[in-house]
């Protein structure tokens, strides 16, 4: 099957010198919910970036399926105008590509149906909480309807319950649209949670160590599942053993 993106040898080095990436190889397939996980400062985000085109390789290709590669991204900081309403905010990429406010106003009110902010268009992001504010900027992402959705840890600032309930809408939200997701996050038991694939990553020089594939379906009950505990351990163990390498 052909990839929606394959990255191949990647190299990545900084001005600095740093070298966050060595010899990256990584395929997603489109409609999957791949998680890359690893320890801090591994290129986890680096690779969402060069994904994005929002930096230059080093060395080594990054070829996509189609032509036409739509992508969203979700910043860990929601990165919200304070001056604008929840509609504005999210109306921002449409109007960046020069579509009317009038022709746009349907997209924007299924995006703030989708993630749960129906109502709220009129409101500012400073009478939001921290979970809203987030779900304003995952509905900015959505609204240009992406190809690939790409989430740098958006809910790692949150509070438990509200990271909580904010997985299983992201969750119902993958189920049903099947958009590819490449979510990044520190979090094994959420790897485990959303995912299809997880991707391990070793310490900087960046790379892929290894990846676990998450079969199971996942129901209401699957947190406190015995294969949901299985797989946690598999993956902790292979963050461990990529740790240590």
């Amino acid at each position: 099957m052909t990839p929606l993106v394959a990255l191949g040898g990647v190299d990545k080095v900084y001005s600095n010198g740093v070298q966050a990436l060595k010899g990256l190889d990584l395929s997603i397939q489109e409609g999957e919910f791949l998680s890359l996980l690893g320890p801090s400062g591994c290129g986890k985000s680096t690779v969402l970036r060069l994904i994005a085109g929002l930096g230059d390789k080093s060395a080594g290709s990054i070829e996509w399926s189609s032509l036409q590669h739509e992508i969203g991204f979700v910043f860990q900081d929601p990165t919200l105008m304070p001056w604008a309403t929840v509609f504005d905010n999210i109306y921002l990429p449409l109007r960046v590509r020069g579509i009317k406010k009038s022709e746009a106003k349907p997209r924007i009110e299924r995006a703030m149906e989708q993630v749960g902010l129906a109502g709220f268009g009129n409101a500012y992001p400073r009478e939001l909480s921290g979970g809203m504010r987030m779900r304003v900027s995952i509905a900015r992402a959505l609204v240009a309807e992406p190809k690939i959705l790409l989430m740098d840890e958006p809910f790692a600032a949150l509070d438990e319950i509200t990271r909580f309930k904010l997985n299983d809408d992201l969750l119902a939200l993958w189920s049903s649209q099947r958009w590819t997701v490449v979510f990044v996050t520190h979090s094994v038991f959420e790897s485990v949670y959303l995912s299809t694939r997880v991707v391990v990553m070793s310490a900087r020089p960046g790379r892929i160590s290894s990846e676990v594939r998450v079969e199971t379906a996942k129901h209401a009950g699957f947190r406190a599942s015995a294969a949901y505990a299985e797989q946690c351990r598999t993956v902790s163990a292979r963050l461990g053993e990529a740790m240590q390498a």
